[in-house]
């Protein structure tokens, strides 16, 4: 016979509908029923007797009493979570669902392996893998933490910068012809030019192993937000174009690509763990980050090493 849910349960799925945005939402993410969610939420509104949501066909609202309780469940839960994380002590172990947000080239390649080594370390944990190169908000997208690249601009996260990616000027030796490789960077401004508008778009920044550095104005043939179309567009002879040495390593050490000017340079890009602040962390996120971190540098070692 199945025991009825406790509080810490049903106000767990409380918090979890308010920061989805919806009863559907949230029994979604929950792996539940909407009609669960709904006899969860009525079970709580009836065993603190007030009306936590006020809802409509089109809408969901807090009650002035629905927003006191979901600030003060936020905090319970934090100091639940906290509570039985000492009394485990050193057998806090990794267990639950981790939702993680990550870009879409890196998402399928690079953070695999890293994903992978934390799932065989951490039987107890299953991990929801969502690919999407935007800006994270935590609470619509009910994900526990997120892996952004670039300048993190949101003051109101926290952002653990995990590794830094090197980027490079790669070409396809289709490109060049039997022409001569360039010799200096200026040379690289009279071949056509590939985008990835995220980062740069009609300029680029290149800076030499020993200090000098050089903007080149660019008129791309193709400007992109997609990593992997531009590199595809790059194998297919397009234009040159700078890259994360991650992405490019497989083919420059196939031939496919060529390393322009392995002096030149550039800056490289943060790579940051974002998440929300709070009074607690659980053990599945904070053993994410020691993982990923630990991975990610290792594979900055092998990508060195390559190049």
């Amino acid at each position: 016979m199945k025991t009825a849910p406790d509080r810490i349960e049903l106000m767990q799925t409380f918090v979890r509908i308010v920061e989805a945005g919806s009863l559907s939402a949230a029994a979604a993410q929950m792996g539940a029923t909407q009609p669960t969610v709904s006899r969860r939420l009525q079970a709580l509104e009836r065993s603190l007797g007030i009306k936590l949501l006020q809802r409509s066909t089109h809408a969901m609202q807090l009650t002035e009493d629905g927003a006191r309780c979901f600030d003060r469940a936020k905090e319970l839960l934090g100091r639940w979570e906290a509570f039985e994380s000492d009394l485990r002590g050193s057998h806090d172990l990794p267990e639950g669902t981790l939702r993680v947000m990550a870009p879409h080239a890196f998402g399928q390649q690079q953070l695999i392996a890293p994903l992978a080594q934390y799932l065989r370390q951490y039987p107890r944990v299953a991990v929801e893998w969502l690919l999407h190169d935007g800006t994270p908000n935590f609470i619509s997208d009910g994900i526990d933490c997120a892996i952004h690249v670039g300048t993190v601009e949101d003051p109101a996260v926290v952002a653990v910068k995990m590794a830094e990616i090197p980027r490079i000027v790669v070409a396809a030796p289709a490109l060049l012809g039997d022409g001569p490789l360039p010799r200096h960077a200026s040379q690289l401004a009279a071949l056509p030019w590939l985008a990835l508008r995220t980062f740069y778009r009609n300029d680029i920044t290149l800076q030499h192993s020993g200090g000098e550095q050089l903007r080149l104005p660019l008129q791309p043939r193709i400007s992109t937000d997609s990593l992997f179309a531009m590199r595809n567009a790059a194998l297919m002879g397009l234009g040159v174009c700078v890259a994360s040495a991650w992405a490019v390593a497989d083919d420059v050490r196939a031939g496919r690509l060529l390393h322009l000017l392995p002096d030149w340079h550039a800056a490289p890009l943060p790579m940051y763990l974002l998440y929300p602040y709070a009074q607690f962390y659980p053990a599945k996120l904070r053993r994410f980050a020691e993982v990923l971190r630990a991975d990610l540098l290792q594979g900055l070692d092998r990508v060195a090493e390559a190049a």
